[in-house]
């Protein structure tokens, strides 16, 4: 099986917290259960982060938290090990380009390299994907 698309941690986010959810996000997930995501190897502290801003918010509970890490742990996330060989060379050259932070254009290299299409809720990285010409999923 090959991966069908990258996954920003910004659909996983919302997957999680009902007022950011969507059609499109519930899709993509409701995907995953079959087909494979590949992420960029900063995305699980990304998602870590937005969880626990959430739990410091009281959007959301520790108890929540674990039982939807248990969710996102039946999915089928690749995570790509090539980052550390591409950020100086790739990424940063993106990240100028397109106006984005380092690790959205992380996001945005993978799409480009793997030429698969990118699920994001991001609106620069969704603007910069387009410029470059990558198919968007999500919103």
């Amino acid at each position: 099986m090959s991966s069908v698309l990258v996954l920003d941690s910004s659909v996983a986010v919302a997957w999680c917290f009902a007022d950011e959810r969507t059609p499109v996000c519930d899709a993509i997930q409701e995907r995953l259960a079959v087909d494979e995501a590949i992420v960029p190897e900063h995305w699980f502290v990304e998602l870590t982060n937005a969880l626990l801003v959430g739990e410091r918010r009281k959007r959301i509970s520790a108890h929540d938290v674990t039982g939807f890490l248990r969710e996102i742990g039946k999915l089928q996330i690749i995570v790509d090990d090539q980052l550390p060989h591409r950020a100086f060379e790739n990424v940063l050259p993106l990240a100028r380009k397109h106006r984005l932070a380092s690790y959205d254009a992380a996001y945005l290299d993978l799409a480009i390299r793997l030429n698969i299409p990118l699920a994001s809720l991001d609106d620069d990285l969704r603007r910069a994907a387009k410029a470059a010409g990558v198919k968007l999923l999500g919103k």
